[in-house]
C-alpha cells in the first residue's frame, strides 16, 4: 500500500479512537461546546428581539471576517438567503439594521470571547507541545490602516510626514501569542503617532497576561531594564536580543563566565526615571539586575535563564529563532484573513472590528489544535490557510454538524503539512508589475474637482 494512505488511514483510525474514548473531543466542539456557549450567554448584553440580535450580529461579523468579500451588503445578502431557505421571511437587503446592530454589539462581549478563546486552548497544550515543559509566549507588534475619516484621523492620526488628504489613519497592535498552538492569549491598541502610541507602552497595559513560569520571547525593542525587571519579580524568564545600542557595549570579558560568549552581568538601574513611570514604581524597582548575554549565531542574546545546563546556548538559539512564527501569525491575520485594511469609519467601530477578526482567528486555531491533537501532530505543522478555506467551504454545504463529520473535517485539517524549508531565502520583490495609475498627490476631493474641469489625465503607456 502506498505510504501516504497508509498513514492517513492510520490517523483516520487513531480520531475514531480518541472520539471514542475521550471526553475532551466534546471541549473542542466549536459550535456545540457547552462551555464556549455558556460563555456567551455570560456575555450577551441586555437587549429586545430584533432581525439582528446579539448572537446572530456576531456571527455575521464574524463571516465578514473570514469571508472575501467582506462588505456589509453581501452579509446582509447571505442572511436573506438562509432565512429564505429556512422557509421564513427573506426580510429587508437593506444593510441599515445590520449595521446599527454591529454599533449596539458591545465591544466587551467581543473582546473577553477572543481571550477567553486563547485560554481554552492553552489549558489544552499538552506538554510535548511545550519547550522544557514549559509555555512560551511570543510579543510583537504590527500596524493596520482603515479609511480615511475625521473621526479616524482625530483618534488614529496617520504618518507626520505625509500631507492631509493624502495618508491613512494607522493604529498600532501589540498582540501575545502561544508558540504552541499559535492562539492570541491578549492584544492591546493605539495610536501610531504620539504619546502612548509606542509598542511598549501597549505592552504594559496587557502584561498582566503572563504567569509564573512562562518565558517571553521577543525582538530587541522589549528588552528594556524595567521589563526585564518586572517579569524576574514574577517568575517570568525572557529571551530576547540585545539592542543595537547595547550592542556595542557588551564585552564578555565582565561579570561571571558561563562559557565561551557567555556570561552572568550585573545591570544598574537607569538613574533617570523614565516619563511614564511614577516615582513610587522608580523606588519601587530594584536597583540592580543580573542577566545573561550569550552570542549565538552571530547574535548577543540577553535572557534571564542563567543556568547553562538547563538553557544551553544551542537551545537558546533554536527556541529563539522560533520566534519567526509569530511574524507568520501576523501575516495569517492581516494577509490571509484580510485585516491588513479594515473598512469601518469610526474609531469604536475600527478596535471592535479589529476583535471580530481576532476573534476569527482564535476559532480558526481552536480548531487546529484539535485537529492536531487527534492527529498526534503540533498545531504549527498544519496550514492555517488550508484550515481556514476547508472550514468556509464546510459551513457553506452543512446545516447541521454531527461528531462523525467533524471527525472528518478534523482529518482533512491535518492532511495539508507545512512544508519544513530551513534556511529559506527569497527576496522581497514582486515579478509582477502593478497597473500603471500614478500616485494621489493631492486630496480626493481636490484631484475630483480637477477631473471635473478638465477631464481624466492620458493614460500612461
Amino acid at each position: 500500500m502506498h505510504p501516504t494512505r497508509t498513514f492517513a488511514n492510520h490517523q483516520h483510525r487513531r480520531i475514531n479512537a480518541y472520539r471514542a474514548n475521550s471526553d475532551s473531543y466534546c471541549c473542542f466542539n466549536l459550535l456545540t461546546s457547552d462551555t464556549l456557549l455558556d460563555k456567551v450567554e455570560d456575555l450577551l448584553p441586555p437587549h429586545r428581539e430584533r432581525l439582528y440580535p446579539p448572537t446572530e450580529t456576531l456571527s455575521m461579523f464574524l463571516a465578514q471576517a473570514m469571508s472575501a468579500d467582506r462588505s456589509c451588503q453581501y452579509s446582509v445578502n447571505q442572511a436573506a438567503i438562509q432565512r429564505l431557505a429556512g422557509g421564513l421571511s427573506a426580510g429587508s437587503t437593506y444593510t441599515g439594521g445590520y449595521c446599527r446592530a454591529r454599533q449596539r454589539l458591545p465591544l466587551e462581549m467581543v473582546s473577553s470571547l477572543t481571550r477567553y478563546l486563547g485560554e481554552l486552548i492553552d489549558q489544552k497544550v499538552p506538554d510535548q507541545w511545550r519547550w522544557q515543559g514549559r509555555q512560551v509566549r511570543i510579543i510583537d507588534g504590527t500596524t493596520v490602516t482603515m479609511p480615511d475619516t475625521a473621526a479616524n484621523q482625530a483618534t488614529f492620526p496617520q504618518q507626520r510626514g505625509q500631507q492631509p488628504g493624502l495618508g491613512f489613519p494607522i493604529c498600532r497592535m501589540v498582540g501575545i501569542t502561544c508558540l504552541s498552538s499559535g492562539a492570541l492569549i491578549n492584544s492591546a491598541m493605539g495610536r501610531f503617532n504620539g504619546k502612548g502610541g509606542d509598542e511598549q507602552t501597549l505592552l504594559r497595559t496587557i502584561q498582566d497576561t503572563f504567569q509564573p513560569g512562562d518565558i517571553v520571547l521577543g525582538d530587541a525593542f522589549f528588552a528594556t531594564y524595567f521589563f526585564i525587571a518586572e517579569m524576574q519579580a514574577r517568575g517570568i524568564d525572557i529571551l530576547m536580543e540585545q539592542h543595537g545600542s547595547r550592542r556595542r557595549s557588551t564585552d564578555f570579558r565582565r561579570g561571571q563566565r558561563l562559557g565561551q560568549r557567555d556570561h552572568l552581568l550585573i545591570i544598574d538601574k537607569p538613574k533617570i526615571r523614565p516619563g511614564w513611570m511614577s516615582e513610587v514604581q522608580y523606588d519601587a524597582a530594584p536597583a540592580s539586575i543580573t542577566v545573561r548575554e550569550c552570542k549565538v549565531a552571530g547574535k548577543i542574546m540577553v535572557t534571564t535563564m542563567s543556568c547553562p545546563k538547563t538553557a544551553p546556548k544551542a537551545a537558546l538559539k533554536a527556541l529563539y529563532k522560533s520566534r519567526w512564527n509569530v511574524e507568520l501569525d501576523i501575516r495569517h491575520i492581516k494577509d490571509t484573513m484580510g485585516m491588513n485594511i479594515l473598512s469601518c469609519k469610526t474609531p469604536d467601530m475600527v478596535i471592535k472590528e479589529i476583535w471580530v477578526y481576532l476573534l476569527a482567528y482564535n476559532l480558526i486555531r481552536l480548531m487546529m489544535a484539535q485537529s492536531a491533537l487527534l492527529a498526534d501532530i503540533t498545531p504549527r505543522s498544519i496550514s492555517f490557510k488550508h484550515c481556514l478555506q476547508l472550514w468556509l467551504l464546510y459551513v457553506q454545504k452543512i446545516d447541521v454538524l454531527d461528531q462523525d463529520q467533524l471527525a472528518t473535517l478534523f482529518l482533512l485539517m491535518s492532511q495539508q503539512r507545512v512544508g519544513n524549508r530551513p534556511g529559506r531565502i527569497e527576496p522581497r520583490a514582486v515579478k509582477r508589475r502593478p497597473k500603471a495609475y500614478p500616485l494621489l498627490t493631492k486630496p480626493r476631493v481636490q484631484a475630483r474637482e480637477e477631473v471635473r474641469k478638465y477631464g481624466h489625465p492620458k493614460k500612461l503607456k
